[in-house]
């Protein structure tokens, strides 16, 4: 399968990102190789460009793509092993370090993924197919309480004790298999007055289980910290978010870096010791335009922010 996926704010990040034509740089996320690919073009023949997927398909596309770049290397990890893979790899330090995070469109594509609610498919949803725990896994194991929780706080799902509930009830009877099945539980579970407003009625409740079958949020926060530590001074990190729960820790993490003091009103001297470990690159995310919007639909949610190490 050829891994083919449309990048998104694709001149955007390289824009942001690019600063040193001989440095190093790491795509986190290689996906389609869209970002990687215009990078090289940007980088001299002494320039390095390391790519992390856990995905496969995606590795095996990236080695056909650049295999006669010797500039590129590509690791099939989860860019939580960041830190580790470039130190043991002596490829430190980065002059720049991008993420494009979310779902690319070859796995929402392909049905037995089980990542999209409108293909039946088995319930998977890796994106990392060594790993254990899957979505089906999930759905017929966890208790309704810790579904809920997860629905809720993952999905930001108005009905997620409901939607949990109708599961648990479900799968007394029968195993939940499929897509396609966990779809109309969800639509039986959501009143039709909320059905017909908003988007697909599953759309929150599967990004939820997605998030939970690849700890995603988890991995990202550590991983943000990691990409700080990699840099070298001047260096930038450039990160596409595309729901809520992302950008809120990608806001947060890089607003922690900028050296604010947290000693409470009260104490007249700072004894907090808070040094600025970075600054903020664009104030405000960069979105997709209106042309990019209307020719790619998946792009709508995305946000770019980028942030450039100080020296300390």
């Amino acid at each position: 399968m050829v891994f083919e996926h449309q990048s998104v704010l694709l001149q955007e990040t390289i824009e942001m990102l690019f600063t040193d034509p001989d440095g190093l740089y790491v795509d986190c996320t290689l996906g389609g190789g869209g970002h990687s690919a215009l990078l090289l073009q940007q980088l001299s023949a002494s320039g390095k460009l390391v790519c992390f997927d856990q995905d496969e398909t995606a590795v095996a596309n990236a080695r056909m793509k650049f295999a006669y770049d010797p500039r590129v290397t590509v690791f099939q990890k989860n860019f939580v092993e960041l830190e580790d893979t470039i130190r043991a790899n002596s490829l430190l330090p980065a002059a720049g370090i991008m993420y494009d995070l979310g779902v690319s469109s070859p796995q929402l594509d392909e049905a037995e993924r089980g990542f999209s609610y409108m293909q039946d498919a088995v319930l998977d949803m890796r994106m990392d197919r060594r790993k254990q725990l899957t979505a089906e896994e999930i759905v017929n194991n966890w208790s309704v309480e810790d579904l809920a929780g997860i629905i809720r706080d993952y999905g930001e799902e108005k009905w997620a004790l409901r939607i949990a509930k109708f599961i648990g009830e479900t799968r007394i009877h029968d195993r939940i298999r499929t897509t396609g099945q966990l779809v109309e539980i969800i639509k039986n579970a959501v009143p039709a007055a909320a059905r017909r407003e908003g988007p697909h009625p599953a759309k929150r409740t599967f990004q939820a289980l997605r998030i939970a079958v690849n700890k995603e949020l988890e991995v990202l926060e550590e991983t943000l910290d990691q990409a700080l530590r990699c840099l070298q001074d001047g260096g930038r990190i450039a990160v596409i978010t595309f729901h809520s729960l992302e950008d809120r820790i990608v806001k947060n993490k890089f607003q922690s870096w900028m050296g604010k003091c947290t000693c409470p009103p009260s104490l007249p001297v700072c004894c907090c010791g808070a040094k600025p470990l970075a600054r903020l690159v664009n104030k405000k995310p960069i979105v997709p335009s209106r042309e990019e919007e209307n020719d790619n639909p998946r792009s709508r949610s995305a946000k770019l922010r980028t942030a450039e190490k100080l020296k300390v």
